[in-house]
């Protein structure tokens, strides 16, 4: 090859180089490529200020052993509970009076009335009528003839108009014979204890309810304690009546011992000095002699602070009539009633049921119940109670 040929190659072979080198190092030399950019980020949206949750209701609770004790408000006893009250909390009512709320059973004797204004002197018809009223509002067949023959005794020289009056004194006379102090009894030193006894279905922890209200309202302050643990809607339902009457509340794990509650009831209440305590018991039915032993349990841990236990208050409902007497036949033989609550009197048409009660068992009604409302709960009073009936 020559020399000029040999030369034409590497020439070749330069430019060739040159061509592909010399854009890459015009590149290299040249502004940097803009660095990747990042996504764009949105803007976080507006948070909302927080506010403060509406505070929960205060509630402190106590734990021993099973029981709990609590310090009830009307919200926190609401929130828990998923019962309908069964009475309603007035803020101011008219005293609730015999007459207004006894219409059925003044019914029963407005028959007699209207004949006896018919009448001129008082005949054989008249008395017969007369006792047959009398057991038509379940006085029962003894007390009725004992009243019979004291209205005998009174109406010497009388004639029919007279009667109604004075069958309206033999009542009062005897009921005020029969049911001696009528009063609910407080402790001289430290808390009151009052067990509240009787069947299911008479309105026992309705009645408790009530109760309560009467002391809130007289300035004392309340326990309640929820014996009854079979039925857990009754420990509920007193949930709610502690909160909104400002009582506190002790009460048991549900199928738990009832001896504990009422135990544990007593020592919170002389803890914080209070006032009152009252014991709702299970709703017993009076042929369980189990459930009877058990209710006598309940009285002897009361007693075992002296002076503590004044009241074992027998709640009965004015319609069962004569099988109230069968009921407190039971538990006086059990516990030693110390009165009776008679309950739903006014829509009965046996109010004759308070003086069998009396004259059998010598036991007084203390309170009757004559409504829903929470100030229908009201002390019973026998004159009231008589000329209500026949006037």
């Amino acid at each position: 090859m020559s020399t000029t040929a040999l030369v034409v190659l590497v020439a070749i072979f330069v430019l060739a180089a040159l061509l592909i080198v010399v854009p890459r190092l015009a590149r290299g030399r040249g502004a940097p490529e803009a660095p990747p950019q990042p996504p764009p980020v949105r803007a976080p949206e507006p948070v909302p200020e927080p506010t403060e949750p509406a505070p929960a209701a205060e509630v402190v609770e106590a734990v021993v052993g099973e029981v709990v004790v609590e310090e009830t408000t009307e919200e926190s006893a609401q929130a828990e509970v998923g019962v309908e009250t069964e009475i309603e909390v007035d803020e101011a009512v008219e005293p609730v009076r015999l007459r207004d709320r006894l219409g059925r059973t003044r019914s029963t004797f407005a028959g007699l009335l209207g004949t006896l204004r018919r009448s001129g002197g008082l005949t054989d018809d008249d008395w017969d009528e007369l006792e047959e009223t009398l057991l038509l509002a379940d006085v029962g067949l003894a007390t009725t003839q004992a009243v019979v023959e004291g209205v005998r005794a009174r109406a010497k020289g009388a004639d029919a108009a007279d009667l109604p009056g004075l069958l309206r004194d033999e009542i009062a006379a005897r009921l005020t014979a029969t049911g001696g102090d009528r009063s609910l009894h407080h402790a001289a030193e430290g808390p009151t204890v009052w067990l509240m006894v009787g069947v299911n279905g008479v309105g026992k922890t309705t009645t408790t309810a009530k109760l309560a209200k009467r002391e809130r309202d007289a300035d004392r302050t309340v326990l309640l304690a929820a014996a009854d643990t079979f039925r857990a809607a009754a420990a509920d339902q007193l949930g709610m009546w502690a909160g909104r009457l400002g009582c506190d509340l002790v009460r048991g794990q549900d199928g738990g011992d009832p001896g504990a509650v009422v135990f544990d009831a007593m020592d919170a209440a002389a803890a914080r000095d209070l006032d009152v305590v009252i014991v709702d018991t299970a709703g017993r039915l009076h042929t369980k002699v189990n459930l009877m032993n058990e209710l006598e349990k309940l009285k002897r841990i009361v007693e075992r602070r002296p002076g503590a236990l004044q009241e074992v208050l027998l709640v009965l409902d004015a319609a069962t009539g004569q099988n109230g007497l069968t009921q407190a036949r039971e538990f006086a033989e059990s516990v030693d009633i110390t009165g009776v609550v008679l309950t739903k009197l006014d829509g009965t048409a046996k109010g004759g049921v308070v003086l069998a009660i009396e004259a059998e068992f010598g036991v007084p009604v203390k309170l009757v119940g004559l409504g829903e409302g929470a100030d229908d709960l009201v002390p019973f009073d026998p004159d009231e109670f008589a000329a209500a009936l026949v006037e």
